[in-house]
């Protein structure tokens, strides 16, 4: 995320020692960083879909869905208000991330994790007790804060606590927690819409205080990482803490590489001017369009608003919930094919194939949406019609959790050098919070006015991402990311962009 240094042993070197109980401990805590996210992505979808909380907070969209038959059903949930409800989140993580990554360098990754995990509580406790619209964005504002410190530090803790070979594993288990606390806020969200007296919405939204409570706990028992040690010039205690995390005492191989790379990137001043540097072109333009059309997939309509989607489809309300729990589960169950195949396969064929099968199901989707409910609407589905559709929905979610989902973060984080990567992992952030808010906002606008073509409109991007992917991503498998420069270098395209000194002063530096 925004700030910090990812740090990796040189090529072909391998120390002492493995994942020990204290770096066990970091994935948990890290977990519950990914469930307050995911469980915020799908708890917002869910209670926009609520009678009860539209009644109280949105009269004139509750209104409009109820009056049967009048005006177009595509715009029954149509309300800038409503959008800004989910959508506001992100603007505020946006910002918030540029002062976590202050707050990470100068105090420490813990110290962001336990900011983020408070604020995130006192938002979830303002949202579940709200009594007007205000109480609830200014809520959101504040769980925006919390996201926004919270996937600022928890992948960069991960990634200086975890021994090299397990690192890529453990940033795809970040986002499995993500699926898991999305899967979670839809399995709530259908029990507590069956809660009689209307106030379903209210435990939905303060349960998100459960996992801020166990991530704010969980900090205060954290070690500082060595890296962020070393950062604030504490060497001696940096070297016991390495040697504790690792469970050896044989740590000074690593830990002069350690006190190497780290002392290289105090003399990196301008990692925002060096980045934009002709010879650092891949990276930045990677660093921005993997986001970017990661959020053009169309996946966060899902995420967002499948209960709302469902509804608009014609599902009952506890059927529009139940389908957004079975698209959860999917989402979960696809995210473990990226785990046991980023590394083995690579990163291309799972970009491509995944960009193939949203394309499909996207077409059949909109088609199906065409031809049942026209331009107006107006229209029903059999069971067995609904079935194809839930299908054809959970095909698309699969194919996006084993690729653009966990390769959207992985691939931008493994690909800057040291001296613009804090820079490249500040771009990746904004954009992708930039363009989440985006989407959230427009989306029932879009659909509205877009009716069933809104799924054209993201199937045409997706054409457009994946055969970006076939001719302007290299394979970055199982490469050392201080040897990323030769795969640049090698490209058809970004070859022209790297200096033969580049890589020539890599290589001398290996040897």
């Amino acid at each position: 995320m925004a700030g910090g240094a990812f740090v990796d042993a040189p090529s072909g070197k391998s120390y002492e020692g493995g994942i020990t109980a204290f770096v066990i401990f970091t994935c948990v805590v890290a977990a519950m960083g990914g469930l307050i996210f995911g469980y915020d992505i799908g708890i917002s979808g869910g209670v926009t879909s609520m009678e009860p909380f539209l009644r109280k907070f949105f009269p004139s969209v509750y209104k409009k869905m109820k009056k049967a038959g009048s005006g177009n059903e595509y715009c029954k949930f149509d309300s800038q208000l409503l959008t800004l409800f989910t959508s506001s989140l992100y603007i505020a993580a946006l910002v918030a991330s540029f002062f976590a990554s202050v707050v990470t360098r100068r105090f420490g990754r813990k110290m962001s994790m336990f900011i983020g995990g408070l604020v995130f509580l006192f938002g979830s406790i303002l949202n579940g007790a709200a009594v007007n619209i205000e109480m609830l964005i200014i809520g959101r504002l504040l769980l925006g804060v919390g996201v926004g410190f919270g996937n600022q530090a928890v992948p960069v803790y991960l990634s200086e606590m975890a021994p090299a070979k397990y690192r890529g594993a453990l940033n795809i288990g970040f986002q499995m927690a993500v699926t898991v606390g999305i899967l979670a806020a839809n399995l709530i969200n259908y029990g507590t819409a069956r809660i009689k007296g209307g106030w379903g919405w209210r435990l939905s939204l303060g349960l998100a205080a459960v996992p801020a409570i166990l991530m704010t706990i969980g900090s205060l028992f954290l070690p500082d990482t060595p890296n962020s040690i070393l950062e604030r010039g504490h060497t001696e205690k940096a070297k016991q803490m390495l040697r504790k995390i690792r469970g050896t005492d044989n740590v000074d191989e690593e830990f002069q590489d350690l006190f190497d790379v780290t002392e290289a990137a105090k003399k990196v001043d301008h990692p925002w001017k060096n980045i934009m540097q002709p010879r650092y072109r891949p990276q930045l333009v990677i660093s921005v369009l993997i986001p970017f059309f990661q959020q053009l997939t169309g996946i966060n309509v899902i995420n967002f608003y499948a209960p709302v989607l469902f509804k608009t489809l014609g599902f009952g309300a506890n059927a529009s919930l139940m389908s957004a729990v079975i698209t959860g589960t999917i989402n979960v169950l696809a995210t473990f094919v990226s785990i046991f195949t980023a590394d083995k396969f690579g990163r291309r064929i799972l970009f491509l194939e995944g960009g193939i099968q949203m394309i499909i199901c996207q077409a059949a989707i909109g088609s199906m949406i065409g031809i049942y409910f026209g331009v107006n609407g107006d229209g029903d589905l059999s069971k067995a019609q609904a079935d194809i559709l839930l299908f054809l929905i959970c095909a698309y979610v699969a194919a996006f959790a084993w690729s653009w989902g966990p390769l959207g973060w992985l691939v931008p984080s493994e690909i800057c050098p040291l001296e613009i990567r804090s820079a490249g992992q500040a771009i990746n952030v904004s954009v992708n919070m930039l363009f989440t808010f985006v989407i959230a906002q427009l989306f029932l606008t879009m659909l509205c006015h877009m009716k069933f073509g809104l799924f054209f409109f993201f199937a045409g991007f997706v054409i457009i991402m994946t055969i970006f992917i076939s001719f302007f991503l290299p394979e970055t498998k199982n490469v050392n990311i201080e040897e990323m420069i030769r795969v640049w270098k090698a490209h058809w395209f970004w070859g022209k962009y790297i200096p033969d000194d580049a890589v020539i002063g890599k290589h001398e530096r290996s040897n």
